[in-house]
């Protein structure tokens, strides 16, 4: 799918500016801002405009009351068949799409409020500074029907001890605040003082001149190349492909189809790992 490189005609997602930030808003409140092919291309978009175009930084928030539930499962029916190469292909281009991030000259605030989860945890990992709300729910897929894709983000933010342990027991998650102890995000606020504090914070990262910014980020990213943050994450969607063909994810996806994505969501609901931690 290739969308328009113009920001107006995007459909589920905003650019909007108001200095020193031009914001990406992912815009499907209705869906939970779930991350659909459509909102994944237009993603990339809204990055690639950005890099010559608007405000010196870059902030990515949701609309409505959450970042986002991650990827949009609805998008393929439970019993479609599984094209493993084509599975494979898709993980490594979405995940391209955030380690863009990554090389991208501009500096890129994540704002998490509400859920964040699965895939939207990957995004919201992925960005330069993170600042979220105290009551953030943050986490990885609710059910067991992927291994490996999403987690190793985590763990080279939180260590692999805390990336395992989120990741072992569906549905688990985090708050803010343990986001922050775990080093998973950089702040955690209160939620209405979620959108002043990245204002605030980017108001000050733009005194800095944005050839110097671009080069600070360039060779902070250098040093995580060298420690291996990159390749860490080039195998994992491997071993989600493989995971897709199981015998364990069809049974998930069989009741799926029998009972609803949302009945077996609840089914898997378990109490968060911040209750541990404590």
């Amino acid at each position: 799918m290739k969308v328009s490189s113009d920001p107006s005609t995007f459909t589920t997602i905003r650019v909007e500016h108001e200095k020193p930030i031009s914001w990406i808003i992912l815009d499907r409140p209705h869906k939970a801002n779930a991350l659909s092919r459509e909102m994944l291309e237009e993603f990339s978009a809204a990055l690639d405009w950005l890099e010559h175009n608007g405000e010196p930084v870059i902030a990515i928030r949701g609309e409505g009351k959450g970042f986002s539930a991650g990827y949009d499962l609805g998008q393929v029916a439970p019993d479609a068949p599984v094209d493993v190469v084509d599975d494979l292909a898709r993980m490594r281009r979405n995940l391209n799409r955030y380690i863009a991030m990554w090389d991208h000259p501009k500096p890129i605030i994540g704002a998490v409020h509400g859920y964040c989860i699965a895939g939207g945890s990957q995004l919201a990992a992925m960005t330069d500074i993170t600042i979220v709300t105290e009551d953030a729910k943050i986490g990885l897929v609710t059910i067991p029907v992927g291994a490996g894709y999403v987690s190793p983000v985590w763990a080279t933010l939180v260590g692999p001890k805390r990336a395992k342990e989120i990741t072992f027991v569906p549905g688990n998650s985090i708050d803010g605040r343990t986001a922050v102890e775990w080093g998973w995000a950089n702040h955690a606020v209160p939620a209405d003082q979620l959108l002043d504090r990245v204002r605030s914070l980017a108001e000050r990262i733009a005194l800095t001149p944005p050839d110097i910014l671009a080069l600070k980020k360039a060779s902070i990213t250098t040093s995580m190349d060298a420690m291996g943050a990159r390749q860490s994450l080039s195998t994992p969607p491997e071993y989600d492909a493989i995971a897709h063909t199981t015998d364990s994810v069809k049974a998930v996806k069989a009741r799926i189809s029998r009972e609803g994505l949302k009945e077996v969501i609840a089914s898997y609901r378990t109490p968060p790992t911040t209750d541990l931690s404590v």
